[in-house]
């Protein structure tokens, strides 16, 4: 009788064989259309990725391009017209909305531009919620919210709510909640969207310390700058992917 496959290497295990094992995210052929009165829009027009752990990519491209719309596939927040799509081990472009969310919940770390925290609730209760809807238990979830404010330096800010913080506490506040389950990949749409050029620069140290620690990182941004903290860049246009390659810091200024 079939089971369920929990463990991460028996999933891996059972990838295409052409499929690097540490790979955490793989696209192939991934289509994305939208009927939009008698016109069809092809956001993605076969998009193939594939990011391994611990890889630190930058998704760019101008208005249009499609790196939305790759990025809400990725955090299974929309599923493919056509096209195979493998997070960590579960092929996700084939399950339904019900596993779509349980998958998203414990694999994906968002981190948004707008923080999207609640206002009422301290920063310990703002990154104890995605633990809420895992079912972890209170004391474990205010110990693990507590530990994960402290790794991204807010451990004398936990009983502090949103309006009083800065927009940078905020910001770690929101990357402390898409941490503390323990996400496969953190995707963090244009995260110093909202904060000047010292806190960005700030937050982006941040996410440099924890790709250092091993976290899988994916950040969808338009600005060059920010893009250059990541170790490889994809760049779409057009619904395709235009370039693929790491970044050389010599290059930067050319």
């Amino acid at each position: 009788m079939a089971r369920n496959i929990l463990d991460t290497a028996e999933r891996m295990a059972l990838l295409p064989t052409d499929i690097p094992r540490d790979a955490v995210i793989v696209t192939r052929n991934l289509h994305r259309e939208y009927v939009m009165g008698s016109e069809v829009v092809h956001a993605l027009n076969g998009v193939d990725v594939t990011i391994r752990r611990n890889e630190f990519v930058a998704i760019m491209g101008p208005s249009g391009s499609g790196k939305s719309t790759l990025m809400n596939m990725i955090g299974c927040l929309d599923t493919p017209s056509s096209g195979e799509y493998w997070l960590n081990g579960y092929r996700v472009s084939e399950l339904d909305d019900d596993a779509l969310a349980r998958i998203r919940n414990k694999e994906i770390g968002f981190v948004f531009q707008t923080f999207n925290l609640l206002p009422r609730a301290t920063a310990l209760a703002n990154v104890e919620l995605p633990m809420v809807y895992a079912g972890v238990g209170s004391k474990e979830r205010r110990d693990r919210a507590a530990r994960t404010l402290e790794q991204v330096g807010l451990g004398d800010r936990m009983d502090h709510k949103p309006n009083e913080l800065s927009g940078g506490q905020r910001q770690r506040v929101a990357v402390a909640r898409a941490l503390v389950n323990n996400p496969s990949i953190l995707l963090a749409d244009e995260p110093t969207g909202n904060l000047d050029s010292a806190t960005s620069v700030e937050i982006m140290e941040l996410f440099q310390t924890l790709h250092n620690q091993g976290q899988t990182i994916i950040l969808v941004t338009h600005e060059p700058d920010i893009a250059t903290h990541a170790k490889r860049q994809i760049i779409l246009r057009d619904g395709k992917v235009e370039s693929d390659g790491s970044f050389i810091p010599s290059e930067a200024h050319s």
